[in-house]
């Protein structure tokens, strides 16, 4: 079962979880295979997009925000667009688009940053919003300061952080077709820390060492080592000497599991989007309409009733009347 782990280490600026999707991430690679139009991902696709689906559900889970979090990737290679969407209660889902073939082994950059115009983009989409209220959204590339190519995806979200949050992070990231898993480790700043109550005035220099050492001690995890151990046994052998205090384990209904948040109306909506001419042209070439969600794969059909139904309804509200229900 899918699992979060997230852990303060006491009295200093430093706070860690570690995630590991199973159940959850074997879902979404399920039905990217059974999907008879597309067919599996490919395989470093699949361990992208794995990381990043990591890598987001261990980045709601650090923030007090009721609305979902958008991780993607606008991409410039075969790979164009990589998306993770992370709801508050840990749901979450995952796609990507290709126009051309992934070659065995392609690194990141093969895959997505061929031509050094890629995009990393977080989005925090608030469930209610005030007029005129926008989503927060921050972007970054996928190269460094000196236009080299990171080396790959937790690299991307530690310099994100940086620049983004001013906040020092350390991702460990890994992914197969079993197992999607991450360790996240950020530096706190000392002023307003719950864990350090009665320590503001702690030596800013001493604090520094402490996440340095904490930092290091989870760099040295192993991608194999994620992927195979359990939660327990990482924590011991990376910070035996360090004191934790570890909060209840989400899993299960409370904790991150796939779930997909398309349904018939919002379906209905795209089509009201796309525009009545063009709906009725494509319900006199194909005798209905057919939509399958990119990141579920479930299948919605329209026919020439259910779409004059969708107009009449908007017309009808759009005139001050009510919906039929």
């Amino acid at each position: 079962m899918s699992e979060l782990h997230k852990f303060i280490f006491e009295g200093l600026p430093v706070r860690g979880a570690l995630v590991r999707l199973t159940d959850s991430w074997q879902e979404i690679v399920k039905r990217r295979a059974d999907n008879a139009q597309t067919g599996a991902y490919p395989q470093p696709l699949r361990a992208v997009l794995g990381e990043m689906a990591a890598a987001a559900v261990l980045m709601q889970s650090n923030i007090k925000f009721d609305g979902a979090l958008i991780l993607q990737v606008m991409g410039d290679g075969p790979v164009k667009l990589a998306v993770v969407e992370v709801q508050p209660d840990l749901a979450f889902r995952a796609t990507a688009t290709l126009e051309g073939a992934v070659a065995q082994g392609a690194s990141l950059g093969e895959m997505l940053n061929a031509q050094g115009q890629a995009r990393c983009a977080i989005t925090l989409d608030p469930k209610t919003r005030f007029p005129g209220q926008q989503p927060y959204q921050g972007v970054v590339p996928l190269q460094d300061d000196a236009g080299r190519d990171l080396p790959d995806f937790a690299a991307v979200l530690q310099q994100y952080m940086l620049r983004s949050e001013q906040l020092q992070t350390t991702l460990v990231l890994a992914a197969d077709d079993q197992v999607a898993a991450g360790l996240l480790i950020q530096r706190l700043p000392v002023q307003g820390a719950g864990n350090l109550e009665g320590q503001a005035g702690a030596d800013a220099e001493a604090m520094d060492e402490h996440y340095n050492r904490i930092a290091t001690l989870a760099s040295s995890l192993k991608q194999e080592e994620l992927l195979t151990l359990d939660a327990e046994t990482v924590l011991r052998r990376l910070f035996w000497e360090e004191t934790l205090a570890r909060f209840e384990p989400l899993a299960g209904d409370n904790g991150p599991r796939f779930a997909c948040t398309c349904n018939r109306e919002r379906v209905g909506k795209m089509i009201l989007n796309l525009g009545q001419i063009d709906a009725e042209q494509l319900l006199q070439e194909q005798g209905r309409i057919d939509v399958s969600c990119e990141f579920c794969g479930k299948h919605y059909h329209f026919d020439a009733v259910d779409a004059a139904q969708i107009f009449t309804e908007a017309s009808r509200i759009a005139s001050g009347g009510t919906q039929a229900h």
